[in-house]
Parts: structure tokens; sequence; C-alpha cells
């Protein structure tokens, strides 16, 4: 049932569930975790790995560049056979198990086994995003078209505010690791990662079991992979002629690399250029998340009264201004309002771009998963270019602040793209022009 206020909970608690991971694996314990252990005999940044001698940091963006660039080959087949099936919940299922248990196997990386720390790494970081495309497909089955905006923020929100209680508690237990009956805060790092682990499981459990099981009630017949693939190249062939769409997911694509890739790399950035101790990444990370918050309602609200396409290309002018911005800065002061603004606007350009997406797609379409999949290959193929180039940067130039001027030019080019993307009137709804 449409609307329904239980099913939208369930969905938010999902949110709630895997932010989890983005913000104490991705952005806050584990980038700053790996920094310390992944050292040399000297102590210093460049390591043997996989039989070759690497910047840590360059490293750890190559990794994520590789998990993103996995899922963007594996969901599309994975989203048509969802469709004919109507299977979201069994694969939004599996990539959470994936995700959660590889959290649970970072436990057991201590720095002397770095290339057990970068598998269970991209694999987190698969599930993770694999789920995602999944989780997102069910947004459009489940309410309607006028209320996306505001629930696709409340989402988010669930997000921020689940992943900020369990990142309090981690970072209790990091800085005070006697009180917990732990020797250092490396075994208390360790644990994090577990508590993450079974905090993913134990509430997306619950959220999955509330979300609807097969809504159009599809009746599949014959081979699921190649009717999979029939399914996928159905949509494909639709997406070839809804020219906003394409214009919108352009645009989308060049953008996103600048948000995803300031989030992956924001902590890495203040440990290496500002000499900033943990604890005051921490502090960054969480300040980005309390705010953004706020972002995702506010730009809800931006949409609703201006449109989304206009609430977008504010919130992505703000972004080229944090880039350049991240060039000049010399404090933790600086690092400090810099990450506000950040937290305004990640908020708001993440959850207004799923619910912008899910109106331009075709309303009485039963293939959700597999058009969220094209949105989300976008989103990860994004993140592989955007990394990639990011690390690539900094180990020609030997800066990461040379590096975010890189970023800048991925939001020029997304708002030149997105200029293109009109309105067929006063709604939110992307014409086909």
């Amino acid at each position: 049932m449409l609307n329904d206020k239980k099913t939208i909970r369930a969905w938010c608690m999902y949110d709630w569930a895997n932010s989890v991971y983005s913000l104490t694996i991705t952005s806050a314990i584990f980038p700053i975790y790996f920094q310390n252990v992944a050292v040399n005999a000297n102590g210093g940044d460049r390591i043997q790995a996989f039989g070759f001698e690497i910047v840590n940091s360059v490293l750890y963006s190559y990794a994520l560049s590789l998990s993103f660039l996995l899922v963007a080959v594996i969901l599309p087949i994975l989203s048509g056979i969802a469709d004919y099936a109507g299977k979201k919940k069994f694969f939004l299922k599996l990539f959470m198990f994936i995700g959660s248990f590889s959290c649970l196997g970072l436990f057991f990386f201590t720095g002397e086994n770095i290339e057990w720390g970068i598998f269970c790494s991209i694999m987190a970081s698969v599930g993770y995003s694999g789920s995602l495309v999944f989780y997102d497909a069910f947004l459009s089955e489940i309410v309607t078209e006028d209320k996306r905006d505001i629930v696709s923020a409340k989402g988010y929100a669930y997000g921020y505010m689940g992943s900020v209680i369990l990142l309090i508690l981690n970072l209790v237990m990091v800085q005070m690791p006697e009180v917990f009956g732990m020797t250092d805060a490396g075994i208390a790092s360790r644990v994090a990662f577990l508590t993450v682990g079974v905090w993913w499981i134990g509430f997306s459990l619950y959220a999955i079991s509330k979300l609807p099981e097969n809504v159009h009630g599809r009746k599949p017949e014959g081979h699921y992979l190649t009717n999979g693939y029939i399914e996928l190249q159905k949509v494909w062939k639709q997406l070839k002629e809804m020219n906003g769409m394409r214009k919108f997911l352009f645009a989308f694509f060049f953008y996103n690399m600048g948000v995803q890739t300031v989030m992956y790399l924001a902590a890495t950035f203040g440990s290496k250029e500002l000499k900033m101790e943990a604890s005051s990444l921490i502090m960054t990370v969480l300040l980005i998340q309390f705010v953004a918050i706020a972002g995702a309602f506010l730009f809800a609200y931006v949409s609703k009264k201006q449109g989304n396409i206009r609430s977008l290309s504010i919130q992505i002018f703000i972004w080229i201004g944090c880039c350049f911005g991240a060039y000049f800065v010399k404090s933790e002061l600086e690092f400090f309002a810099l990450a506000a603004v950040v937290g305004l606007v990640m908020g708001g350009i993440q959850s207004l771009s799923r619910a912008t997406y899910s109106k331009i797609m075709p309303q009485d379409t039963v293939d959700t998963a597999s058009f969220f999949s094209f949105y989300d290959v976008t989103y990860n193929v994004s993140i592989v270019i955007g990394t990639f180039v990011y690390g690539y940067i900094e180990q020609v130039t030997g800066s990461m602040r040379n590096s975010t001027l890189a970023l800048a030019s991925f939001f020029i080019l997304g708002i030149i793209f997105l200029s293109q993307v009109k309105l067929k009137n006063a709604s939110t709804q992307v014409a086909d022009v």
C-alpha cells in the first residue's frame, strides 16, 4: 500500500542500518586506522602490497575504485533478474550480508596483513553499494510521487542519526579503551568494525522483513539469467528514448564524482595535509553528519518551492566553492567551517538526486530495480573515476590539495549538463527534450 507509515519507517530503517558502514568504515575510524597501521618498517607511508610498492592512501583510493567498478559490472544483470523474478528483497539481503560480514572480517586486519584488510574493505564496499540499487528501487513502489523528496530526505536523516549514535559509542571506546577492558586504541578500532557488522545485520533484518515482496505480483517462467537480461534490454531501450533522463544521468555522473570522493577521502585529507589528530578528524565527521540532517530537509523544502533541478543547481554551486576552499584551507578551524558547509549540501544533494531520478522514471513501470541500476551504475562508475583521479593526482603531484581542484572541475561539468535538463511545467518532472 502506497504511503503506509510502517512501510516507510521500515524503508528508512535500512538507511539507519547500513549508514554505519559509510560513516565508521569509509569516513571516520577505518581510514585513520588504516593510515596508522599500513606503514613500512620505518613508519613511512610507502608500503608493499600485492607485490608492489605504493603509498598507503593511494592504495586505499584504488581499492575503493575497484570495489565500485565491480558493483557497476554486476548490478545491471542482477537488477534485471530481480525485476523479472520479483526478488528485490532477496538481493537486498544478499548484498547486506556480503557487506556486513566483510566488516566483521576487518577485525582481523592488524596492518601486517595488508591484503586481507584491502580485500575486506573492497567486499564491504561491494555489499554496501550493491544493496543500494535494490533499496532505492523500493522508493517509487511504496511512496507516491509528491512525497518522494521528503521521504528520501527522511531516509538519509535516519542514516545520519543512526550512524552518529554508533560512531559516538565507538569513539568513546577508541578514546578510552581501558574502560572497556582493551589495551589500546588499535584493538578498540577493530572492535568498532565488529559493531558495524552486527548493527548492519540486526537492523537490516528488521527493516527488510517489513518491506513488501514482489509488489507487482510477477510470476517468472524460464531461465532467470536469460530473462533478466531481456528485462534489462527492455529498460535500456526505454532509457535511450528518454532524453531528459539521459541528460540528468550525465549531470549526476559528474557532480557525484565530486560528492562521493569528498565523502570517502575527507578524513584522509585532514590527516595528511593538515596533520589533524584522529579525535579532531572524527569530530569533523560528526559535524558533517549533524549538519547533513538539516541539509536533507532544507533542500527538500527548497525543491518544493523552486523545483528539484534548481535546488540541485544551488547545491552544486556551493560544492564548487567548497572545492576551492579546500585548496586554500590551512587550519583546523577553517577545516571545521568547510566541513559544516559540506555537510549542509551533502545531505541535500544525495537525497534530492535519488528522489529526482524516481520522478523521471516512467511512473507505471514494474522494472524499478532495472531503472535504478542505471542510476546506481552511474553512481558507482563516477566514484571509480573520482577516487582514481584523486589518488592519481596525489601520486603525481605529491599533494591532495591539487586533487581538490579536479573535484571542482567535476562539479562544473555537472552543472553544465544539469542546466540542459528542462522541466515540463511547474512540477519537478523532467521533460524528454
